[in-house]
């Protein structure tokens, strides 16, 4: 220290004076002094009352049993994509609840199983999930018989009426990618022997159907609505007070052989039909959408905003054949934002036909 000048003791001293309250501000913030402490930051997770996809039932809580929990952010299986939204985060919109409404069910029929959806409906035609039931499939086992179905579809509507809803109002609907199945017939013959009525829809009308179910009435003039199903998918929007269709291949195409190149051709083209302002929104179902929603899915809100297709790298050949049909619309119509809807399925749509 004797050979440094004053200017370098003074040097030396105000470094270590630098330290010493450097190193009283880290144990400040720790909390080990007492004061300074940092407050501790709490994100909310946005809330949501929703139907859960895959297998199992749901109440309105949007616990599922026996489905799994949502993945907390990676793509999917076998994915190495982020899973940032390609329309930069939730979607934020909260349907009217129905007033006063009315507890009304629907079963559609498929092949292997049912979908079944108990909705409380206002005479406005708000609506809100209180129950549904994905890939139902005890109806359909060990049946040797009509009857075997007849006693089974007897204990189905058992647990209907005993969740509130009227015999009277509780419906049956066939799909369009379902309606030549043989199991599908064999139940359709055991319905009306007791006394149900099974209604059938076409393509087009199914896609109308589900246009009503999901497209909010703020959305009608900005957004078209999308159904990836496995027989066919159904591309909608509404065209100056008019509901318009078009029907084009469904996830399980590969199944006929079909060319990857030549279903995204047709897709596209059928895409190419929706009106330029129409395209900001698509909201999208779907059991291929719902796999993609699935693996970006946060908390239990309504409404996810899929991903891009490409950040998509599923395994098995109907989702790869879903998001081949996924990226022939984004690539038509320019769309960013794809927004799955849990709790909405075109049948909800026939309830919201039917009289008040």
């Amino acid at each position: 220290m004797s050979r440094l000048t004053p200017l370098g003791k003074l040097t030396i001293v105000v470094l270590i004076l630098g330290a010493l309250y450097a190193g009283f501000r880290v144990l400040q913030n720790q909390g080990i002094l007492g004061k300074g402490a940092p407050t501790a930051r709490t994100d909310t997770a946005p809330a949501g009352t929703s139907g859960e996809g895959g297998t199992g039932a749901t109440d309105a809580s949007g616990t599922a049993a026996g489905s799994g929990d949502a993945s907390t952010g990676t793509a999917a299986s076998g994915s190495e994509a982020t899973p940032v939204n390609n329309a930069g985060g939730a979607f934020n919109y909260t349907p009217p609840a129905p007033e006063n409404g009315k507890l009304k069910g629907v079963v559609e029929l498929g092949a292997s199983g049912f979908n079944s959806f108990i909705v409380r409906v206002d005479p406005q035609k708000n609506w809100k999930l209180e129950k549904s039931e994905f890939g139902n499939s005890l109806v359909l086992e060990n049946m040797a018989s009509d009857d075997d179905v007849l006693a089974g579809l007897k204990r189905y509507i058992g647990g209907m009426l005993d969740y509130g809803v009227s015999g009277r109002d509780i419906h049956f609907v066939v799909s369009s990618g379902a309606a030549k199945a043989e199991n599908t017939q064999k139940i359709k013959r055991a319905l009306q022997k007791l006394d149900y009525q099974v209604n059938q829809v076409t393509p087009e009308r199914e896609g109308t159907l589900g246009l009503k179910t999901v497209l909010p009435k703020e959305f009608e003039n900005n957004a078209f609505v999308v159904d990836i199903g496995s027989g066919n998918t159904k591309i909608s929007w509404q065209e100056n007070g008019q509901l318009k269709s078009v029907e084009t291949y469904g996830s399980k195409y590969f199944q006929e052989n079909v060319d990857d190149q030549k279903v995204y051709n047709e897709v596209k083209e059928k895409a190419n039909q929706i009106p330029s302002d129409h395209r900001k929104t698509c909201f999208i179902i779907g059991g291929v959408p719902f796999e993609m929603a699935k693996a970006v899915r946060k908390d239990k809100e309504r409404y996810t905003v899929l991903n891009a297709p490409d950040q998509y790298k599923l395994d098995n050949a109907k989702s790869k054949a879903g998001v081949n049909i996924y990226k022939a619309i984004k690539d038509a119509t320019g769309t960013d934002q794809f927004v799955f809807d849990w709790d909405a399925n075109f049948t909800i749509g026939f309830l919201l036909e039917l009289p008040k």
